[in-house]
């Protein structure tokens, strides 16, 4: 599977960023992918995308974290976390964006750490570092 470790051991971790669905809001992905580099993350951003793409594109970058921003359904993301799960293995998986009580309990029961909006960057950014130091072996 594609979280071999190369990545994960190195200064800096790989992560991707994405966007489950085409609904116009990117502000929030452009602060939180600049953060994350500001803060020394190698940032893969593929912009909106399937979650066929998001899978293949976690196994080919070796990421550490896959980051998603929720514009849509949560069945959606659902989708994106099974089909990068069966593609990427155990990979982290953050996702945030408007996301009612109900979808973020659905999303955390699958693993996932939910960002809702007015969640600081350094929140996001210190998980981050979490989640992809739990990763290193």
């Amino acid at each position: 599977m594609g979280r071999a470790g190369s990545m994960v051991n190195s200064a800096r971790a790989r992560v991707l960023v994405a966007k489950t669905s085409l609904d116009g809001h990117w502000v929030g992905v452009f602060l939180v992918t600049r953060a994350l580099r500001d803060a020394g993350f190698e940032v893969v951003s593929l912009g909106q995308a399937t979650c066929d793409q998001i899978a293949a594109a976690a196994v080919e970058e070796d990421v550490a974290l896959v980051g998603l921003n929720v514009g849509g359904r949560v069945e959606v993301v659902e989708r994106v976390v099974r089909r990068v799960r069966e593609r990427a293995g155990d990979v982290a998986i953050m996702a945030g964006g408007t996301i009612p009580p109900w979808a973020r309990d659905r999303l955390e029961a699958e693993g996932v750490t939910v960002f809702t909006p007015g969640s600081s960057l350094e929140s996001i950014v210190d998980t981050a570092r979490r989640l992809t130091a739990a990763a290193t072996p």
